[in-house]
């Protein structure tokens, strides 16, 4: 799990918008045009624009069920 001081500071890198942790293994933009949806693997967020990408249409609670 990310400390909440690591919460934070991360920004989606794509747009720079804040992001909020989602079922302690995602990364999810808070900008609604952005939609980027990050990974968190072995404890670590995957934040490159190309990993957000493949996430996109994803709903929030499909993440949820989803391994990163």
């Amino acid at each position: 799990m990310l400390s909440e001081e690591l919460l934070a500071i991360l920004a989606c890198p794509a747009c720079k918008s804040k992001v909020k942790l989602v079922a302690d293994r995602w990364l999810v933009c808070q900008n609604p045009e952005c939609r980027r949806k990050y990974p968190i693997k072995d404890g670590i967020p995957q934040m490159l624009i190309e990993e957000g990408d493949k996430y996109v249409d994803v709903s929030e609670e499909e993440l949820a069920k989803l391994e990163p």
